[in-house]
């Protein structure tokens, strides 16, 4: 059996989590969050995040013990650096999660891995096919600012620490434009999912 890996990635605030929660959903396919693995990565008591203490001190920490995210995330978009040593740490992790659970999920005809940084990380020789979520960089800013109570000079940081859309979509074999309705996205998923040339 021909496994068909979907590699669902685009950009920060284009809409993955709701693709990704609609192929969950309404057609049942297994779907595997970089993010999620990245989260447990760093969880309390982990290897990475005893790592990340040692290196930044005890301030990279909150009262309970657990990760600092906004400070750690304010010291990697400053400092391309620290921002690579954080990848070394987390995405070797990261790839062992999808490994493992590929593994359970070895009859699946399809499944869903999410990866943000799908090209960014060089994960891209773990899918089959790409999809990039894409919309206007406009609409992109706002949702972002919206969503994550960012000013707009904190959302352009975000947005740029991430490769541009136009880049990724290139090199997409689907692009599903989330500019305007739900059901306008939904149409487009229903759509790729029965591509001839992907199905397994």
């Amino acid at each position: 059996m021909d496994q068909r890996i979907i590699g669902l990635t685009g950009g920060i605030a284009t809409g993955k989590s709701t693709v990704a929660q609609y192929l969950e959903t309404q057609h049942g396919l297994p779907v595997l969050d970089a993010d999620v693995y990245a989260r447990q990565a760093v969880e309390l008591g982990s290897p990475i995040l005893a790592a990340i203490a040692q290196r930044y001190g005890q301030p990279i920490l909150l009262a309970d013990g657990t990760l600092d995210r906004s400070q750690l995330g304010q010291l990697i978009f400053q400092d391309a650096t620290e921002k690579t040593w954080l990848e070394q740490q987390i995405h070797p992790f990261v790839r062992q999660c999808f490994d493992k659970d590929m593994a359970q999920h070895a009859q699946a005809p399809v499944i869903v891995q999410v990866i943000p940084l799908l090209f960014e990380a060089n994960l891209t020789d773990q899918v089959t096919e790409v999809w990039v979520v894409s919309c206007s960089a406009a609409t992109q800013l706002q949702r972002l600012m919206t969503r994550s109570q960012l000013s707009q000079t904190a959302a352009e940081m975000h947005i740029h620490n991430q490769w541009p859309l136009a880049k990724k979509a290139e090199q997409a074999e689907v692009v599903l434009d989330n500019e305007m309705t739900l059901t306008h996205l939904y149409q487009q998923i229903d759509a790729a999912l029965k591509d001839a040339a992907f199905a397994p």
